[in-house]
């Protein structure tokens, strides 16, 4: 049981202005981790559900999941997928309870994992890798102004 409701995420609160007053970490206490630049190779075969979400995970959170230390959680959780894949097949066909229950069972250590890699703003919050942020004018500007000079425009 749940002690009140979850904590609004901090990209929430900034955008809100910090409606309860509360102190917030420091925008550049964000521990930046070196982003992956390819889609590593799974240390294990994976099924075809599970290679999607392998896929998918990499090319959306590159930016924080760890190629060295989230490995194993990313792996076992790719394999989780292949397994609830194949049960709910069974479980369609058979309709037996227990099979069904192990399924639901499965979908919340699914959910637990990925919410431990940081699947939802509050995860990514709570693990300090990122933030929302809205570029600025200025910001767009000085990128638009970058990319006509690389593209050899003044």
């Amino acid at each position: 049981m749940t002690a009140g409701r979850p904590s609004k995420p901090i990209e929430q609160k900034r955008l809100l202005g910090n409606p309860g007053k509360r102190a917030m970490p420091d925008e550049n206490s964000v521990v930046l981790m070196q982003q992956v630049e390819q889609t590593p190779e799974p240390p294990r075969p994976l099924l075809k559900y599970g290679q999607d979400l392998w896929d998918r995970i990499w090319g959306m959170a590159a930016t924080w999941v760890s190629d060295t230390s989230d490995l194993e959680l990313l792996t076992m959780t790719c394999e989780m997928v292949d397994e609830r894949w194949n049960l709910r097949v069974k479980v369609m066909q058979s309709d037996d309870a227990a099979m069904r229950r192990g399924l639901r069972e499965l979908d919340r250590q699914i959910v637990t994992n990925l919410s431990l890699l940081g699947f939802t703003p509050s995860d990514r919050s709570r693990l300090g890798v990122a933030e929302v942020k809205a570029k600025s004018k200025l910001e767009e500007l000085m990128e638009r102004r970058a990319g006509r000079f690389e593209d050899g425009a003044n």
